[in-house]
């Protein structure tokens, strides 16, 4: 079986090689590349990110990568966001006073943790609820965060929607979304050791065969 070719959206932020890497080593062809159509084309598309939520957007938007999102998801195609990745993912984000449009394909705010000390930055564990498909296999261990803000509430979210939470200075707050095609991680896979490469080939493995 040939193996599912993944695009890594590249707009000029992100953990592109070593996501890139941990990817191939999850068993995924991956390809680094801002190209529409080889995004819009794959089999799995990943949406890296880090730094400010605006800038990421600037630099998304600047590859049409809003666009290619949705379409994505419309169709039923897999995506992967990943840090601010997933934050962007959601309808709006506050830093620092400065509000942003986010692409809105999940809703709710990204706002700074009402959380100390910050950046929440190391090892955590998150709660997955028990019909989690990201999470088998590793529902028990610790991710690696690097963080200032993020989601806290779920209004509006479909029935179907599969939320992990994870919790930083006693506020509860956002760690991984599963809806449909679309899968999200505040933390990093790619920088988890092995339960983040066993996330990363639970992902894979409900990627269609190229």
């Amino acid at each position: 079986m040939t193996a599912p070719r993944v695009v890594v959206l590249d707009y000029g932020s992100g953990n592109l090689h070593s996501a890139t890497r941990a990817l191939a080593a999850a068993g995924a062809n991956v390809e680094l590349t801002a190209d529409a159509d080889a995004a819009l084309t794959a089999d799995g598309l990943v949406v890296p990110g880090v730094g400010a939520f605006a800038a990421c957007m600037d630099g998304l938007v600047g590859v049409g990568g809003p666009e290619i999102i949705r379409a994505r998801l419309a169709a039923g195609a897999p995506v992967l966001g990943i840090c601010v990745g997933h934050q962007v993912l959601f309808d709006l984000g506050v830093e620092h006073g400065a509000r942003a449009a986010g692409v809105g394909v999940l809703p709710g705010v990204v706002e700074q943790l009402d959380a100390s000390p910050l950046p929440h930055m190391g090892w955590n564990t998150v709660s997955p609820p028990s019909d989690t498909a990201m999470f088998a296999g590793v529902e028990g261990e610790r991710f690696y965060f690097v963080h200032s803000f993020g989601v806290h509430a779920t209004s509006g979210w479909p029935a179907d929607a599969r939320i992990t939470w994870a919790e930083h200075g006693g506020d509860r707050f956002i760690a991984g979304v599963e809806q449909g095609p679309l899968w999200s991680t505040q933390f990093h896979p790619e920088k988890s050791g092995a339960a983040g490469g066993r996330l990363l080939r639970n992902w894979v493995a409900t990627l269609p065969p190229a």
